[in-house]
């Protein structure tokens, strides 16, 4: 702890030891530069300050020359410097929740960190001052902290990798802030670090860490899960000789149900905790965001009766000892109180993104140190992973740090100081329980006078008149939002829901909580198409859908049958609809629809052969359409079908079209009479009407006859077949006259 008279405040200074590759490095040009320092800078703070050259020195008097960043990013100074990922990673970070980091310097091997300086206790000293139990007020209330802290951190792409009580620092306030980010790294880094080292607290890692080289924001909700089991315990849930095999409990074991060390505690806390620290990351919260969140929602369903819960301490003796402080004892600690709600993240100079392409090296705790709880730098190759439920064996020990170096008048002489701070009274702490998570701290759903409740189980604020109980929200100053739905079950003006939904459950004051009310629009109504029922239109064409699009969703579709065939309606088209179309409904309104199935298919009757009145009446059955001709055949009688342009058998449909030819007997001729007539002209005039002609010869003494068509057979005016069966020409025969005088 220093004095810097530039900002007129006590500061932290943190060391961190180089190895020899690192204050190499550190050593070379620029590599100590800081963006836009000025020029000329006065002699650093262990050169010249006589505080750091005598320990037992007053602070009062001394001069700093700590260069604030201002306006020049922090994390260009710490890219040239490995092992500062504390630094990397805080300069990113604004929030009252956080410690600040304000400047660094390195001088030969040892890197100092200047930070803000929190005048109080750490957690861990809480939690040994009241017998290492808190109640769960104080457990909620430093688990928000924390969580808000890390929502900051995860937000701006930080993980902090190393959560405990060691870390959290509580000042004189109350106010609660994590501190030491000296493992945390961005999460663009994948794995812990690029030499497969495993970086964290024994007690406190998450199994994916351990398992699969895996950071996570999951897995600093997993440490804060597990300090919070340890709040309200009074120990860690897993604990071993040596942190190998402490670790390797995370990954093969579940953390205990918090009931088994806490009898009695809410059920709703369990739950919280065990999702917290589940060993799947994927059953965790998203991130702290998510988990703050999570938390503000259990906080709302505790009761009066579940915040003032404690684990009882071993001894009476204990909880006496926690008690009482060594010093005055004039000052008071208060509890630490429930953080706000998030606040809008300032546009800060110091938040930036930095390259952590060369991640540096971590400070860690003596290698003879065996508390779990201490941070520990454990190398772990892929075939050291024990097998499940087997413990590994210890290796040599965490990596040891070293402390900082004093030679002369250069070497730094830090001292980190603790104020000594009392518990709070017990009227102290009831108060801040009242006010901060007590009844003070919220509202109480109103009972509306239209709802009848029952003791024995919750009573939900459902179908009751709104504007009634919109009254009484004003009446008791509960701030709400009002939406608006469609209900089925609850009647227009009624409250369909609230949240919170139950009587006499929490609306935070603290945090601004508005009850959300949803108030039913009725039952969702439907217009039917106007046009539903024209198989031309785009409702028509597909109506089912017209209805769902209007908004109708118990639509109901009459079974195919013989009756759903129709030559006039397309198929898909409505045939029958059990509204009117234009009708205002309900949106779920039975609506019955019957839908065409277009014309039935039939098969092709065998008509050949058939008469022609026969052979109408079948395809008139099949409401098939005939198109009739008619032609000579000298096989086929007259009026029987001689052929179709369907073939028997064919699939057709009602409507289509069919070509029959029916029969009109052979053809036939009136023979002429050619008697007299010169034989050679009745000859062709009887061959060009398709008959044979045979001609035979009759003597006569009548020279004028000669040539002359004496008879014919068949006789002129019989009607005669031109063709036979087989289609020969028929024979006329005529006899002509021959003169003997000639």
């Amino acid at each position: 702890m220093a004095w810097d008279t530039r900002i007129q405040r006590k500061v932290a200074i943190k060391c961190i030891e180089l190895d020899e590759v690192d204050a190499a490095r550190a050593a070379l040009p620029g590599a100590n530069a800081v963006a836009q320092r000025a020029p000329q800078h006065e002699p650093l703070p262990w050169e010249d300050d006589p505080v750091f050259n005598d320990a037992d020195e007053a602070e009062g008097d001394a001069t700093s020359v700590f260069d604030l960043v201002g306006d020049g990013p922090l994390v260009h100074s710490l890219a040239h410097v490995p092992g500062l990922d504390a630094a990397r990673a805080a300069a990113m970070l604004s929030d009252a929740s956080i410690v600040a980091v304000y400047d660094f310097e390195v001088q030969e091997s040892t890197a100092y960190l200047i930070m803000e300086y929190v005048e109080g206790v750490t957690l861990t000293e809480l939690l040994h001052r009241h017998a290492d139990r808190l109640t769960l007020d104080v457990v909620a209330a430093v688990f928000a902290s924390v969580s808000h802290a890390l929502e900051v951190a995860h937000a701006n792409q930080v993980l902090h990798l190393d959560i405990k009580p060691d870390n959290v620092l509580i000042n004189h306030q109350g106010q609660v802030k994590v501190t030491d980010f000296g493992l945390a790294k961005a999460v663009s880094q994948a794995t812990l670090s690029s030499t497969g080292m495993l970086l964290g607290t024994a007690a406190y890692l998450a199994p994916e860490m351990i398992q699969h080289n895996q950071a996570t924001p999951q897995g600093d909700l997993y440490s804060v899960g597990i300090m919070a089991w340890e709040m309200l315990a009074g120990k860690v849930p897993f604990t071993a000789d040596n942190p190998v095999t402490l670790v390797f409990k995370h990954v093969h074991e579940d953390v205990p149900d918090i009931t088994t060390a806490c009898p009695g505690i809410n059920a709703g806390v369990a739950a919280f905790l065990a999702r917290l620290t589940a060993r799947a990351v994927e059953d965790r919260p998203q991130d702290a965001s998510v988990a703050f969140d999570e938390l503000q929602q259990l906080q709302s369903n505790l009761t009066i009766h579940d915040w003032p819960y404690r684990l009882s301490a071993v001894s009476p003796a204990a909880n006496d000892a926690a008690d009482t402080m060594p010093g005055d004892g004039t000052r008071q600690m208060p509890l630490p109180p429930a953080p706000p709600a998030p606040p809008v993240r300032p546009n800060d100079d110091r938040t930036r993104q930095f390259n952590p392409a060369n991640p540096n090296k971590t400070t860690v705790m003596p290698a003879q140190q065996a508390d779990p709880e201490a941070t520990t730098r454990l190398a772990l190759e892929k075939n050291d992973v024990p097998a499940n439920n087997v413990p590994a064996s210890p290796s040599n020990g965490p990596v040891s740090g070293g402390q900082p170096k004093r030679s002369g008048k250069r070497a730094p002489v830090i001292i980190a100081v603790v104020a000594a701070i009392v518990l709070a009274c017990a009227g102290g702490g009831g108060y801040a329980w009242w006010y901060f998570r007590g009844p003070g701290s919220y509202w109480t759903m109103p009972q509306p006078a239209d709802l009848t409740c029952s003791d024995s189980e919750p009573c939900r604020i459902s179908n009751i008149k709104w504007n009634a109980y919109e009254e009484l929200l004003k009446f008791s100053n509960i701030e709400y939002e009002e939406t608006e739905a469609f209900s089925d079950s609850v009647k227009a003006g009624n409250v369909i829901s609230t949240d919170p939904e139950n009587v006499g459950s929490h609306v935070s004051k603290r945090h601004h909580q508005k009850v959300k009310v949803v108030v039913s629009k009725g039952i969702k109504q439907g217009t039917v198409p106007t046009d539903i029922l024209d198989a031309t239109s785009a409702n028509g064409k597909d109506p089912i859908n017209a209805l769902k699009r209007a908004g109708f969703d118990n639509i109901e579709q009459t079974p195919a049958n013989d009756d759903a065939y129709s030559m006039d309606v397309p198929q898909g088209a409505l045939l029958d609809l059990s509204v009117d179309p234009g009708a205002t409904l309900p949106h779920n309104a039975k609506i019955t629809v019957t839908l065409s199935q277009g014309p039935k298919p039939v098969t092709m009757p065998d008509v050949v052969g058939k008469s022609k009145d026969e052979a109408q009446q079948t395809l008139d059955a099949l409401k098939l359409t005939v198109n009739w001709t008619e032609q000579f055949d000298d096989k086929i009688p007259q009026g029987q079908v001689i052929s179709a342009s369907a073939k028997t058998g064919d699939e057709l449909h009602w409507g289509d079209s069919v070509n029959a030819v029916v029969s009109k007997g052979p053809e036939t001729v009136t023979l002429p009479n050619y008697v007299g007539q010169k034989a050679a002209a009745a000859k062709a005039a009887l061959e060009k009407l398709g008959f044979s002609v045979k001609i035979s010869s009759q003597l006569t003494l009548d020279s004028s006859q000669d040539k002359k068509v004496a008879s014919q057979d068949p006789v002129g005016g019989t009607e005669v077949r031109l063709r036979q069966e087989d289609g020969t020409p028929n024979t006329v025969t005529l006899k002509m006259y021959s003169s003997l005088f000639d």
